[in-house]
């Protein structure tokens, strides 16, 4: 997947069997990755042998219990090298909101009226619904920080004097869903930190594109999802062993007390657990090991080292290739600043609807299109509430396949 090795991304694409679709004829171009990756085979082989090989629910004295109990202990050991934790501090659940929602009733609980909350501009509904909701159940106060609209960055100057002596916690996104811009993640946690007040991570955006060190962020939650790094749909969270320990959540009287499982409620999707971990997995496979026994964390900082490197160099050539065409406009921060390869646009005259449409039925290039839980954002840029068009390059895209959307775009534009 670089230039040192341009044989890597042909060994990449087959372990995909979604890139053999066709649509009209033509091989399907698949920039959707902001909204969900294609998943490899190894990832479904996984799932399948579980569920055929080892289904069962946990901790009972029989052998397909006991292997599901050490597959989730897998997975967990996996998560905690994949954010840099440690497997106690590694929470499953069905999604990233509903995780966000669950831990904002508890980290609620422990606030109240003149107590103040701060999200930004840039974030998802996600990581701002939950926290609002508590506006009204605790009389606590959220406030927002406002984005740099031709920038399409956060105002910093805004951020650090909205959080205060009343601030209870900082919930940011680490990269937005819209735009790509990458936040300073380590900024906001040592402004939280400075007053007291906790800090929450989401993640979700920014786990495909970087590898996550929680240590190095310094933050006290954060959350991603394995569905946006090829794997299926299972949310996790990274909780400080400490925090979880004592988080007042709602669980049954006789389910375990101990974190992480204090945080989970009821039965988990354990298929979707193991197939997270092959996602996991094949991240690390990308970087072959370097001496017999490596361990992952080490495999993952090689790859993700050239998946960010090779996403860059993808995201530069649809922009630059994108903003000289007649009719488009691009949206967010340039190449060359902190983002990630996810390019935000409109087409003159053409709803982000329409072009999305014409961009699948007439070229086979599947893109998103819509505000992506992030009116905020479209509302602050001007834009009418069908938002804009979203391109998203992944570890199977080409620059083919980007020259490839180049053109469609420039077909709808004419």
């Amino acid at each position: 997947m670089t230039s040192a090795n341009p044989t890597l991304i042909d060994q990449v694409r087959p372990r995909f069997p979604a890139l053999a679709r066709k649509v009209g004829g033509k091989p399907a171009a698949y920039f959707d990755g902001p909204g969900g990756t294609q998943v490899p085979r190894s990832v479904v082989d996984a799932m399948a042998d579980y569920l055929l090989h080892h289904n069962a629910n946990t901790h009972w004295n029989f052998a397909t219990s006991q292997e599901t109990d050490a597959a989730l202990l897998s997975a967990r050991q996996s998560f905690a090298d994949f954010l840099g934790a440690r497997p106690s501090e590694i929470v499953f659940g069905a999604n990233m909101t509903t995780l966000t929602m669950h831990v904002a009733r508890a980290l609620g609980a422990r606030m109240g009226t003149g107590d103040e909350i701060v999200v930004t501009q840039l974030d998802h509904q996600a990581n701002v619904a939950p926290w609002k909701r508590l506006e009204a159940e605790r009389g606590v106060k959220v406030r927002t920080v406002p984005m740099l609209v031709e920038e399409g960055t956060l105002d910093w100057g805004a951020f650090e004097a909205l959080v205060g002596e009343r601030t209870r916690l900082v919930a940011v996104g680490a990269a937005s869903n819209v735009l790509g811009t990458i936040n300073d993640v380590r900024r906001a946690t040592r402004m939280a930190h400075a007053v007291g007040a906790s800090s929450f991570v989401d993640a979700v955006h920014h786990a495909p594109h970087a590898l996550i060190d929680v240590a190095d962020l310094d933050c006290d939650l954060l959350v991603c999802s394995a569905y946006k790094f090829y794997g299926p749909h299972v949310g996790i969270l990274f909780g400080r062993h400490e925090l979880l320990s004592e988080l007042d959540v709602p669980r049954l009287p006789s389910a375990s007390n101990e974190a992480p499982e204090r945080i989970e409620t009821g039965t988990l999707n354990h298929e979707g657990i193991v197939g997270a971990e092959a996602a996991v997995d094949f991240l690390a496979s990308l970087a072959p090991p370097v001496f017999e026994g490596e361990s992952r964390r080490p495999r993952l900082e090689r790859s993700f080292a050239e998946l960010h490197r090779r996403g860059d160099q993808l995201a530069t050539r649809l922009w630059s290739g994108l903003e000289n065409l007649p009719g488009v406009r691009l949206y967010g921060p340039r190449p060359g600043t902190p983002r990630t390869s996810t390019v935000a646009f409109r087409v003159e005259g053409l709803s982000s609807a329409r072009v999305a449409a014409r961009l699948s039925s007439e070229h086979g290039v599947f893109v998103s299109d819509g505000d992506f839980y992030g009116p905020n954002v479209v509302e602050a840029l001007g834009l009418p509430p069908d938002g804009l068009v979203r391109a998203g390059c992944a570890c199977y895209t080409t620059e083919a396949e980007v020259d490839r959307l180049i053109s469609a775009v420039a077909s709808c534009a004419r």
